[in-house]
């Protein structure tokens, strides 16, 4: 019901109270008891347009409501059991008709009204995962190839200089070195898993879901080696276990000379470190933490500071690029020319094989998958490498 009619309404009902209320009084001051024709006319007026009112306004509410049935939303089913219960088979149910027609407006969902798989699904052949590393640490380091279990080479283990300025006639002082031989040797890192033969056949992508996944899992183990494999067989001779450890003492050049000392101040303390004995470092090694930590650091001024982090795409400390991998520990970094320092030396490449010759597969319908390699590390010069944690390191460089 409108506003507007109801207004009318109130005002047309109290100007009839009052007439009715002026033809009573005039009725009882009338010898006769009669009350004036022009006033019966005029209160018959305003009546008939009270009833005219009232009946649009109760058209109006039912119209309303027919609208909201119709806007409401049902399922099949809903609407089917409501028009039966308005008796749209009642003529039939009396036996006064042979048939019966009626509309029902409904609006069908799948939820409502499909059981099962009836509409027809998409399926995506890709098996979805997460990533893997997308650089691997055997890309940052020289790699070679051999055909042998044992690779061995000679290491300068000890030099004794006597050059020095000699005046005519005088004998030169003699100098000597000597060289031992370090070997390494192959050591085997690699997986195996039983597939069933209807795993392989039923599931198109697994073949290459497999060739793309495994050897990802045992590249992870091969980087956890090249960097913290202690040496010991079947463990490779790892980076930060060789490497040379950052000076905390006060042989340190910055030994307790750096006020409030960050990341930032120790990697720039390690490049001297390595600069001090000849080696020109060529790679920072972060997890990504500890490489986003030193991206918020601020100067006094609550600057950035980051300036001195990023340039272009590759970041870098004075030049020396940054690799970011979480193969390497949270809280630990390493610096090094590792061009010269170090080689990954690969006897057998990765390869990923499937084979039904492995125990009672034959019999119980089962494919084995292996992926394997044969790697070794060769440190060779562990004084090119320094490594260390940021909050020992810190701690050191800080004024006392």
């Amino acid at each position: 019901m409108s506003e507007d009619v109801k207004n009318q309404l109130d005002q047309i009902g109290d100007i009839v109270d009052g007439k009715i209320e002026k033809a009573f009084n005039a009725a009882k001051d009338n010898a006769k008891g009669e009350v004036e024709e022009s006033l019966k006319s005029e209160i018959k007026n305003l009546t008939d347009k009270f009833v005219d009112l009232n009946d649009r306004m109760d058209k109006s509410e039912v119209n309303a409501q027919k609208d909201l049935d119709n806007n409401t939303v049902r399922s099949f089913k809903g609407a089917l059991g409501k028009a039966l219960k308005d008796g749209a088979i009642e003529s039939i149910q009396k036996g006064n008709s042979n048939n019966a027609k009626f509309e029902i407006k409904a609006d069908m969902t799948i939820a409502a009204d499909f059981t099962g798989d009836v509409a027809r699904v998409q399926r995506i052949e890709d098996i979805k995962f997460d990533p893997s590393r997308a650089t691997h640490i055997r890309s940052l380091i020289p790699n070679g190839s051999t055909d042998s279990q044992i690779v061995r080479f000679p290491k300068e283990s000890g030099y004794n200089d006597n050059a020095s300025t000699k005046a005519e006639g005088a004998a030169l002082g003699q100098s000597d070195f000597d060289l031992t031989a370090t070997s390494i040797q192959m050591e085997k890192i690699g997986t195996t898993m039983r597939l069933t033969e209807e795993m392989l056949d039923d599931t198109p992508q697994i073949t290459s879901y497999l060739s793309a996944r495994v050897p990802s899992k045992v590249l992870a183990i091969e980087d956890n080696q090249i960097l913290n494999g202690n040496g010991s067989s079947p463990n490779l001779d790892g980076l930060f276990t060789d490497g040379g450890a950052f000076t905390t003492t006060s042989s340190g050049a910055f030994y307790q000379s750096v006020e409030s000392a960050n990341e930032f101040d120790v990697l720039v303390a390690a490049l001297n470190q390595l600069a001090g004995l000849n080696y020109q470092a060529d790679s920072i090694l972060l997890h990504p933490t500890d490489f986003h930590k030193i991206v918020l650091l601020k100067s006094t001024a609550n600057e950035y500071l980051k300036g001195q982090v990023m340039s272009g795409l590759q970041p870098a400390i004075l030049g020396v690029p940054i690799s970011i991998n979480t193969a390497v520990t949270a809280g630990k970094f390493l610096v090094g020319q590792l061009s010269v320092a170090t080689q990954l030396w690969i006897r057998d490449g990765l390869g990923i094989e499937f084979s039904r010759e492995n125990s009672d597969n034959f019999e119980k319908g089962f494919v084995t998958v292996r992926a394997v390699e044969r790697v070794g590390v060769s440190n060779y010069l562990p004084s090119g490498i320094v490594q260390g944690t940021f909050s020992t390191a810190k701690t050191s460089l800080e004024t006392p």
